[in-house]
């Protein structure tokens, strides 16, 4: 066996076996015919094509002005019609992220979302004024559909207002489903309606698909789907909201006084407090707002608030997923959260169930305890703090008093600091809230900054030194104190000393330490008594003190001056500018004070004190040179040295730092990526100022919680105050303040029914405003004229001029006839974008005017009835005329008489007849005619009425049109014109060929021989003739019985048919009885199947 061999391997070269080896294999190699086009324009098509995706993938850079470290809630808006599911969505979603059920959902809503993102959901009303407000702030929508019924008329108007008004991220949501039974129509459903959905946004869109509702919810798994896509979406900025600052109210009260309110019986002018998220770009004080439905309002005061809705801090940095305790937080003052509900000028506490006061007896809850607490107590807990008295030790004389400085102090330091969240607390003054703060920070405390941990210890220790008498270093009351030369008067001011618990800590020896000593403080501010360093301690009290106490206070102050040195931010302006004045008293002229050379820090600012030893007054606006300095600046190593240090020198590397700087596009086009370098911090220039003085020059940043107090607001604001409605507070720039002229580029939308015309009142939403004007539309006329159109063109663009609030160029807008729901038809008319807010716009306007000849001559005539004085034909001197004949001429002077007259000439002579008319252009100009739509001070929001037109008045109103005689149409007579021959003259038609004479017969005068003669019947004619005539007499009888006879007949058989159909309907009628008896039977017994009661067979 060991010596057998076997056969070697031999693979099939043909058979089914090889066929089907061979087909997995490739053949290597490139074969350069396979991709080759068949076609040379082909493949320039497919180039071109290619070259344009790419660039269409381009958009120009924008920059986010939200801020990174606290950006404002994402507005989420719930879009859709009646009776589609909006409120169940929006609960469901609350639950989703709060854990809580709201019974009545009104108003923004706002809600934790992530570490980074919080929510605001908005219901937005099926009303037309709330749509267009809400699409302009909205930067998520979430569109709602039928999914039983389709796409409704209110879906596609609220698209069209998007498109105009900035598109943003927009995401449907089909309900209803569950109302389709059939599978194959629900997947028929989706896939049509996906494909609708598809062509009003983009391709790829996204569609969720919600079943049904369970116990008043959504399924938990279709909303955490679609919670986790909003969690994680990305927006991209809106140029007007980027421009433009602005705040959806979540919360409003009425502070006008009651008296004033009851002694005007509610008709004055109310103070209206605002509450809500600054978002767009920084709001100052001195920015006027709008309110879209009210007007616009000037700012009375802002004030930055406490965030009632805030991000979760450095404690759940450290935790990859957001804790419950943060996920329960939802701000909704105008809901029933919890139980609360914030009203326009009270807060209403809800306590379900009936109980009693008195009924001590019956257990109450913790909630109903505190509001019968709350409804017992007499003055409120400011009076109650400011006649509580706290008294240190037993044995003291006096209580402790609030030093007001102190606190100022506090909040100066803060405004330097970096962090935000202290920023927010220090500034209210709020304790409970710090208090909390702090209580959040036990797990992250190495996140802090050094400056906070300091701050932190050295506020602990300053607590501990003041509640433990043994740290004075005596047993006994003192009330001396005694000034401490190392503090400065700040620290004085305020108190704060930093302690330690041994030398070592602080850096100084004891012997430095006893001769500074501290001061401690136990009298309040009218008894301070000073004394000197050896009357500071007893010698026998020195026998009781460690040693190491001894001058403790000294050397804490030394250490808090030198951590102050280090931490404290530098103040640049005092240092570069040696004043310490702030930014208003320089501004209201004060006095320049010096800064003393002592309190600056940083050597390379202070400024040397000019020795008194030259007393000479030089020149002070120009520097003293020596020519040994010059000499420097002509040696050229120096110069060339020094422009390296400058952006234009020569760096040597430049080309390649320019190729490093420039972030090209990959696709290879010519766009600079500036987005990366815009999201790359920038230093700001404010940081060295206050707060206070920050905030004037600044603005409030976005993100930041802010009550808006408002002065003279409409009475009707609060009145009929509805918080289904949203409420807009948008800043206005200072161009758009003052009214103008506005020219539009406008295109009537293809859906709306009408044609609009001139002169018409339009309702459009431009910017944050919502107006009523009166557009006059005109064309450009080859660039030489603006012309006047009396309706707007057919599928096409046209220009628009009106009169309202000026806007930016560039800005969209969307025009409407009317913002009632009456209307059936759709009730966008227009759309469009500013282009110009020049007032000089000359639009021109056709004018005919016509007038007849009185005297002609040959080629002239003497025209009349065109003007009506000498002034106005010498204006139109030269001008061109016609006839209607086309018989050109021209204006050539004015007559004496008759007033007006002129002399013209024609190319050709002119009739009486003719009538001369001259062709001219009439300037016209908008009427300035503004009336802002103010929906919200409406009881019925959707009532508003502007401008009617003639004929809606009269329609409404029941009044017939009134008829002028004038006006009426008659039957025109015209008389026949007879028009004399032409006449050739002889001698002209001698010299004229055979064929061009005229021939021309002259009409017969006398009678012809056929004309005269008489004709006269022979007997036998007669007799024929009269024959002739009895047989048609016999005929026409003949055919006349005949035609009774077969009416008669056609009678008989129609009643006969009638009677056979009659009978025939009879059968049908109980044919389709026994056939719908069967099938109501049947669907009977499918919906018993269906429900579970199947009915029992009877036995038989």
């Amino acid at each position: 066996m060991e010596t057998q061999t076997h056969k070697p391997h031999r693979p099939a070269q043909s058979g089914s076996k090889a066929d089907k080896k061979g087909k997995g294999k490739q053949k290597t190699g490139f074969n350069e015919k396979a991709f080759a086009p068949k076609s040379g324009r082909r493949a320039d098509r497919q180039a071109r094509r290619n070259v344009e995706r790419d660039e269409a993938r381009l958009h120009v850079p924008l920059v986010n002005r939200t801020p990174d470290d606290e950006p404002p809630p994402v507005i989420i808006a719930i879009v859709g019609p009646p009776g589609v599911g909006k409120t169940t969505l929006l609960k469901s979603l609350v639950r989703r992220y709060a854990k809580q059920t709201l019974s009545e959902a009104k108003g923004p809503i706002t809600v934790v979302a992530g570490k980074k993102r919080r929510l605001t959901f908005i219901e937005c009303y099926s009303d037309l004024n709330s749509m267009i407000d809400i699409g302009k702030v909205a930067d998520l929508v979430l569109l709602m559909l039928d999914g039983s019924f389709g796409f409704e008329m209110e879906t596609f108007e609220f698209l069209n207002i998007l498109q105009a008004h900035g598109f943003p991220k927009v995401i449907g949501i089909l309900t209803h489903l569950d109302l389709i039974k059939k599978q194959a129509t629900l997947r028929a459903t989706k896939k049509l309606l996906k494909k609708r959905f598809w062509n009003e946004i983009y391709q790829g869109a996204k569609l969720f698909y919600l079943s049904g509702v369970l116990n008043g919810r959504y399924p938990d798994t279709e909303i955490l789907n679609l919670s986790r896509f909003i969690s994680v979406m990305k927006f991209r900025p809106l140029i007007f909201r980027n421009t433009h600052p602005y705040l959806l109210a979540d919360r409003i009260e009425d502070l006008t006084p009651r008296e004033e309110i009851r002694t005007s019986k509610g008709r004055c002018d109310r103070t209206v407090t605002l509450y809500g998220y600054l978002r767009g770009t920084n709001m100052r004080q001195s920015t006027k707002v709008h309110i879209p439905g009210v007007g616009d309002m000037t700012i009375k005061a802002v004030t930055k608030l406490g965030d009632p809705c805030p991000l979760p801090d450095a404690d759940s940095e450290k935790r990859r997923k957001l804790s419950e305790k943060k996920k329960l937080l939802v701000h909704a003052p105008m809901s029933d959260v919890g139980g609360v509900m914030y009203d326009k000028d009270a807060v209403w506490i809800n306590v379900p169930g009936n109980f009693t006061r008195g009924a001590a007896d019956v257990p109450h809850g913790e909630g109903e305890r505190m509001v019968i607490d709350l409804q017992d107590v007499d003055e409120t807990l400011e009076e109650t703090v400011a006649r509580s008295n706290i008294r240190l030790f037993g044995s003291s004389s006096n209580p402790l008093t609030i030093d007001t400085r102190h606190h100022e102090r506090e909040v100066s330091y803060s405004d330097d600091d970096d962090n935000d969240d202290d920023e927010e607390e220090e500034g209210e003054g709020e304790g409970e809230d710090a208090s909390e703060g702090d209580s959040e920070f036990e797990e992250g405390e190495d996140n802090f900054s050094e400056d906070e941990q300091a701050n932190e210890g050295s506020d602990e220790d300053d607590e501990q030194a003041r509640t433990n008498p043994s740290n004075t270093g005596r047993h006994t009351l003192r009330t001396v104190v005694r000034s401490t030369p190392g503090f400065s008067s700040k620290e004085k001011e305020g108190g704060e000393v930093a302690f330690a618990d041994s030398d070592s800590e602080l850096g100084l020896s004891d012997d430095e330490g006893r001769g500074r000593a501290g001061e401690i403080m136990y009298a309040d501010d009218e008894k301070q008594i000073s004394s000197d360093d050896k009357e500071e301690f007893d010698e026998d009290d020195e026998d009781d003190v460690p040693a190491w106490k001894i001058g403790l206070a000294a050397k804490a102050s030394a250490a808090f001056e030198d951590l102050n040195r280090r931490k404290r931010r530098k103040d640049w302006v005092a240092m570069i500018y040696s004043s310490s004045l702030s930014p208003e008293q320089i501004v209201n002229g004060a006095n320049t004070t010096g800064v003393k050379p002592d309190e600056i820090d940083d050597d390379f600012f202070r400024v040397n004190s000019s020795s008194a030893a030259n007393q000479d007054d030089l020149d002070m606006t120009k520097e003293v040179l020596s020519p040994g300095m010059l000499r420097e600046w002509e040696d050229e190593e120096v110069l060339d040295a020094l422009r390296t240090l400058f952006i234009t020198g020569d760096h040597g590397d430049g080309e390649a730092d320019q190729e490093t700087n420039v972030l090209k596009n990959p696709e290879g086009s010519d766009f600079v990526d500036l987005e990366a370098r815009i999201a790359q911090p920038a230093p700001t220039e404010f940081e060295g100022l206050d707060a206070g003085t920050r905030v004037l020059v600044e603005g409030y940043k976005p993100g930041t919680y802010v009550r808006i107090e408002l002065a003279s607001v409409p009475c009707e604001f609060i009145e009929h105050f509805d918080p289904r409605y949203p409420i807009i507070v948008g800043g206005l720039l200072a161009a758009e303040e003052r009214m103008g002229y506005l020219q539009v580029r406008i295109k009537r939308h293809r859906w709306f029914a009408r044609t609009l015309k001139t002169n018409d009142p339009l309702i459009f939403s431009l910017g944050w405003r919502r107006f009523q004007s009166v557009p006059i539309y005109s064309l450009d006329d080859h660039s030489i004229r603006m012309r006047m159109l009396k309706y707007t063109p057919e599928h096409m663009h046209c220009y628009a001029s009106f009169y309202g609030p000026v806007a930016l160029p560039n800005t969209g807008f969307c025009a409407f006839n009317a913002l009632s729901g009456e209307t059936a038809a759709f009730r966008v008319s227009a759309t469009g974008v500013v282009l110009d807010i020049d007032r000089s716009t000359k639009i021109v306007k056709k004018l005919k005017l016509t007038g007849v000849p009185f005297k002609i001559f040959k080629n002239t005539a003497f025209i009349r009835d065109m003007f009506t004085s000498a002034l106005e034909v010498a204006k139109f001197e030269g001008a061109s005329i016609r006839t209607v004949s086309g018989i050109r001429g021209q204006v050539k002077k004015a007559l004496n008489k008759p007033e007006g007259a002129f002399r013209a000439t024609f190319e050709d002579k002119v009739l009486m007849s003719d009538i001369i008319f001259l062709r001219a252009w009439y300037s016209i100009q908008p009427r300035k005619f503004y009336n802002p739509v103010t929906s919200l001070l409406l009881s019925d929001k959707s009532r508003w009425c502007g401008m009617r037109l003639t004929g809606q008045i009269r329609r409404d109103e029941g009044l017939k049109t009134p008829l002028a005689v004038n006006s009426t149409y008659k039957p025109i007579e015209r008389p026949a014109r007879r028009f004399n021959t032409l006449k050739v003259p002889k001698k002209l038609q001698a010299a004229l060929p055979y064929a061009s004479k005229p021939k021309l017969m002259k009409p017969q005068s006398k009678q012809t021989y056929m004309q005269k003669r008489a004709v006269v019947l022979e007997p036998e004619e007669k007799k024929a003739i009269a024959l002739l005539q009895q047989i048609r007499a016999l005929r026409k009888d003949q055919v006349a019985r005949r035609r009774e006879k077969q009416q008669e007949r056609k009678e008989a058989h129609r009643k006969k048919v009638q009677k056979d159909e009659a009978k025939d309907a009879e059968k049908e009628k109980e044919k389709k009885k026994v056939y719908m008896r069967a099938a109501g039977m049947k669907s009977k017994r499918e919906a018993d199947i269906e429900e579970g009661r199947s009915r029992k067979r009877r036995k038989t």
